[in-house]
């Protein structure tokens, strides 16, 4: 027998007929090849196992050969055939060795184990090291292997769909925007996406197993959800509240289901979506129809106003033309009064039409300096030194855009004014949180004594020699409409700071 050279890649062996009478297989018309890989230090043995190999009727096969452990390890490490024999004995190592090296190279491919004679536990270990099979190489036969090869490869194909299939659905869990989790009975998480700890602040390792008491606002919401599900199986778009670790309320709607694994053990599998910030656009639309009503009432009350002050003004007019010198002055007084009562009509109609929000995902940068340009005259005359500080990443917020600016504007112009020319100092800053935006708007002016304080934002106050004093009133009421809090602290003939605060995106 002529001897096969041990190689860095595996010897391939043309298949041939097992005797001289036997008449080649047609291949074309076979089923593709399967490709065997031999790994075994006998090449007698190798040659026996190759031939009951090519006997399997109506199949295909290219079978090659590896002498040693070294060329099989390269192979396997390396895997491009469909299947592998692989010897227990191989000089100083195992077939063991070369299945766990083979695994840890992520061979998927299915591997059965040879040895020369019956051992449970060596059957045993190759099976705990990843062997699809194990054969006695005295007791083989061409039905045994042909079974043993059906059986391995349509094993490999049903764990690489299943590998498939988990990866897929692995992907979707962790890619998720809902947090999915399963949980044991009492609500303890035992598997939770990456969604899960951007809602609660926690990491990883913090959510696995954590007491959910207290994400629960409400723990009346948890025990309600654990009874539902005990009665029903299930929980469909329950309204929670839940607190994350920084304390932050979450709006959530909790679905889950109570489910029973192969081993009889049942578990919950559910989802929780958060709605927090649908929560939030609502509030503002409901603000918005609430402001709308009342911008609506303001247009009546102001029509009905203007028809008998129209006619007083027309009236006015026609008996001035007839007046006496004494009747004049009082006539004159009338005309002043009633221009001024148009002129509040005017004022308090513009004060309300901020109520149709056209509301967008804005950067408040962009606010700021929109604001800043339409303040530039004023700025410019009083010579004002401004210092915008911003953040390096987009505040961003649900705005409507010219209203936010006109309530900022309207703070600018109040902090330009009550500066003094030439030496004023406005400085701007935002900062950026998790929940929400800080805007801060600080001047050296003349600032504001503790009794204008709390009148500041109150309609017609001002301390002002011209104007009505509804410009801080509007800007109120816009920030009020956006969900936004605004804070004023002041030192008299030191300056004062504006604080608003608006939720983010």
């Amino acid at each position: 027998m002529n001897k096969i050279n041990d190689m860095a890649q595996p010897t391939v062996i043309d298949k041939k007929p097992t005797s001289p009478n036997t008449t080649p297989k047609k291949t074309d018309s076979l089923q593709p090849s399967v490709r065997v890989l031999i790994v075994d230090d006998d090449e007698e043995d190798f040659e026996i196992i190759r031939d009951l190999i090519q006997n399997i009727p109506e199949q295909n096969f290219q079978v090659d050969w590896c002498k040693n452990y070294e060329t099989g390890s390269k192979a396997l490490s390396n895997p491009k055939h469909d299947i592998y024999f692989v010897d227990y004995y191989l000089g100083v190592k195992t077939g063991i060795d070369l299945l766990k090296d083979a695994l840890a190279h992520n061979c998927e491919q299915p591997i059965i184990l040879l040895t020369g004679q019956g051992n449970k536990k060596v059957d045993m270990e190759a099976m705990r090291s990843g062997a699809v099979d194990y054969l006695i190489k005295s007791q083989i036969t061409t039905e045994q292997l042909d079974r043993c090869i059906r059986y391995s490869l349509e094993r490999s194909r049903t764990l690489k769909k299943s590998r498939d299939s988990e990866y897929r659905f692995r992907n979707i869990f962790e890619r998720s925007k809902d947090v999915i989790f399963i949980s044991n009975r009492q609500l303890e998480f035992q598997n939770v996406n990456h969604a899960g700890t951007e809602l609660f602040g926690f990491e990883n390792e913090e959510l696995l197993y954590h007491n959910t008491k207290s994400l629960f606002v409400n723990l009346s919401d948890q025990k309600h959800i654990l009874k539902t599900l005990t009665k029903e199986g299930k929980i469909i778009d329950y309204k929670i509240e839940l607190q994350a670790k920084d304390k932050t309320i979450k709006s959530c709607l909790f679905s889950a289901s109570l489910e029973t694994d192969e081993t009889g053990k049942t578990y919950i599998q559910g989802i929780i979506h958060d709605i927090s910030m649908l929560k939030k656009i609502e509030e503002i639309r409901l603000q918005s129809e609430m402001l709308e009503a009342k911008g609506e009432a303001i247009r009546m009350l102001a029509h009905e106003v203007r028809n008998p002050l129209t006619n007083i003004i027309l009236s006015m007019e026609y008996l001035k033309s007839d007046a006496k010198s004494e009747s004049l002055e009082f006539l004159n007084i009338i005309g002043r009064n009633s221009k001024k009562i148009s002129s509040l009509i005017n004022e308090l109609l513009d004060s309300n039409q901020y109520y149709k929000l056209k509301l967008e995902i804005i950067p408040l940068q962009v606010v700021i300096s929109k604001a800043l340009e339409e303040v530039a005259d004023r700025i410019e005359l009083k010579k004002v030194k401004v210092n915008f500080s911003k953040p390096r990443y987009e505040a961003n917020a649900l705005i409507d855009l010219d209203r936010m600016i006109m309530a900022i504007v309207n703070i600018l112009v109040n902090a330009v004014e009550a500066m003094t020319t030439e030496v004023g100092q406005l400085t701007i800053s935002i900062l950026t949180h998790s929940n929400f935006h800080t805007i801060r708007i600080e001047d050296n002016g003349k600032g504001i004594s503790p009794e204008n304080i709390t009148k500041l934002f109150e309609p017609y106050f001002t301390t002002k020699t011209t104007g009505l004093g509804l410009g801080l009133a509007t800007t109120h009421s816009i920030l009020q409409s956006h969900k936004a809090e605004i804070d004023v602290s002041s030192t008299v003939n030191k300056g004062t700071t504006f604080t608003i605060k608006i939720p983010a995106l």
